[in-house]
């Protein structure tokens, strides 16, 4: 047996017990106590307040993604998101065929790809699995033009800043629309690929989407007879000349919404010509049957310029009542939360005095220096409220509404960079379900926040709490009419961030009243407090 090392390893060993027993004459660790439950021994118990606020009119002008459809949600009701999109040419000035090579129009499409992954198989057969898609029931979709202009600069700021464009517009938008341009009917999104022939000439694949075709006449006319006019020499004078296309949604029954890019969506005219290509005997080529070749060729308008979705909400009688009762000084007994132009919670933390000393406990926790080794807010599921399964949110997302930004917790978080659903979930995590995949609670981890307040006096701002659709996008959009807080260090909720307003779901939480104790919402604490 070989003994070389034992006497390292046992100074090693010598340093840890130490170092152990150096630790323990600082700090005595305590068992987890949670905020919001009713202990009878000092400084245990914590304040907690939270209280629900309907968002109204949200900006909705520069999100990363957008939707359309019809969303019939149990608890919220039903939902019916339209976009307005501004066309831009694919290159200024464009070209078409000359009239000696017979240019014909075939065909225009408006294309809206969903999210989606594709694997290909050995038969060279692609198959799609979609994304972010809401609903199966039939939607019917109307296409018009727009004729309201969509300026890029707001006026009352003497042109410096960004237009804003408000999800609740859409009566503005609605009586500037111009000519119904197509209809789709009975609208189910499916995961088949979509082939375009056209007959004796090509056939085109695309990806699976909304595909609408749109009429010939009116592009022939808009845009090929445009050819080398002012009103395509640049997109300045494009925006102004066809301001855009105006999507419409509406469904009898439940309906379905899908999110969407609009990197990828574009309309595509479809045009074809005759060869140039001259055979042996200075003729133009030919096919089997004697036909001059036909060729094609297509155009893209894309969706870069400015984007607006607009939504209309049916919010059940119940729930705006709650909320227009809600209680920012003592919290609710049932939180709301929704995305789009949706509902947010806010969270005040130790903001009382519960065990009546007259010290207020966040003021006690300072003076106590207790090293926080984990912090979480519990989030129960109102299960007797929420139907569960698929229509519930599977992340939601907390943000820091003083400042417009995410909490420091969200920073370290080591998953930040796995897929949309899996990141960031030491911080913000997934839903947690029960054996009937029913949604149980969700467990915020707040270790860096909570233990900036106690140990660097940080600021006790609110916390915003919403549904999202991708916690890795962590921009915000304004609201148009601040929301009032009962925070005096936040004052008002002016922004959200920008996946709350793209997400449709939406859920129901038991509150810090709820009259379910167990479930109640809790700051869970594990710490560390010195001897002093």
């Amino acid at each position: 047996m070989k003994i070389t090392n034992v006497l390292p390893k046992l100074g090693v060993l010598l340093l840890v017990i130490v170092a152990f027993a150096s630790c323990e004459e600082d700090f005595s660790n305590l068992d987890t106590n949670i905020i919001n439950e009713n202990f009878t021994s000092p400084d245990t118990t914590f304040s907690v307040v939270a209280y629900s606020k309907l968002l109204g009119g949200i900006q909705t002008n520069g999100l990363s993604s957008y939707k359309l459809g019809v969303y019939n949600d149990p608890v919220y009701g039903k939902t019916m998101s339209h976009f307005l999109g501004q066309m831009v040419l694919s290159t200024a000035n464009p070209t078409f065929p000359v009239d000696s090579l017979d240019p014909v129009l075939e065909r225009v499409v408006l294309h809206l790809p969903y999210f989606s992954t594709s694997s290909t198989d050995s038969d060279d057969v692609t198959t799609y699995t979609l994304d972010s898609i809401f609903g199966s029931a039939p939607t019917n979709i109307s296409v018009y033009e727009s004729n309201y202009f969509l300026r890029d600069t707001d006026p009352d700021s003497n042109f410096e800043d960004q237009q804003k464009y408000y999800s609740n517009q859409g009566p503005v938008f609605q009586s500037n629309l111009g000519q119904l341009l197509a209809t789709k009917n009975a609208f189910v999104p499916s995961s088949d690929e979509i082939e375009l022939i056209f007959e004796d000439i090509d056939t085109i694949a695309l990806s699976p989407g909304l595909l609408i075709d749109l009429p010939v006449d009116f592009f022939q006319q808009k845009i090929i007879d445009q050819e080398g006019e002012e009103v395509l020499i640049n997109n300045n004078n494009f925006k102004n000349y066809f301001r855009g296309l105006f999507l419409e949604a509406s469904a009898d029954g439940d309906g379905n919404t899908f999110i969407f890019s609009t990197e990828d969506a574009k309309v595509t005219l479809y045009y074809s010509s005759e060869t140039t290509s001259l055979d042996s005997d200075g003729n133009q080529q030919t096919d089997d049957d004697g036909n001059i070749i036909r060729l094609l060729d297509s155009y893209d308008l894309n969706f870069s310029g400015i984007n607006v979705n607009v939504f209309n909400n049916n919010l059940p009688a119940s729930i705006t009542t709650g909320l227009a009762n809600s209680n920012s000084t003592l919290g609710d007994e049932t939180l709301y939360i929704r995305g789009g132009e949706g509902i947010v919670t806010i969270i005040d933390l130790f903001g009382g005095d519960d065990n009546q000393n007259g010290v207020n406990d966040l003021e006690e926790l300072r003076e106590k220096e207790w090293l926080i080794n984990e912090a979480n807010l519990i989030f129960y599921v109102d299960q007797d409220k929420v139907s569960g399964g698929s229509f519930e949110p599977e992340r939601i997302m907390v943000f820091d509404p003083k400042n417009n930004t995410i909490l420091a917790d969200y920073s370290i978080d080591l998953t930040t960079n796995n897929s949309a659903v899996n990141a960031v979930t030491q911080h913000l995590g997934r839903l947690e379900r029960d054996s009937d995949e029913n949604g149980e609670y969700y467990k915020i981890k707040l270790t860096s926040h909570v233990s900036n307040l106690i140990n660097r006096d940080s600021t006790n701002i609110s916390l915003g709490l919403m549904v999202s659709q991708n916690v890795s996008l962590i921009n915000f959009r304004s609201l148009e009419n601040e929301l009032s807080v009962n925070n005096p260090e936040v004052e008002s909720l002016t922004q959200v961030p920008a996946s709350c307003v793209i997400s449709p779901e939406g859920t129901v939480l038991h509150g810090n009243r709820s009259s379910n104790q167990e479930k109640r919402l809790k700051l869970q604490l594990f710490y560390t407090e010195p001897n002093n």
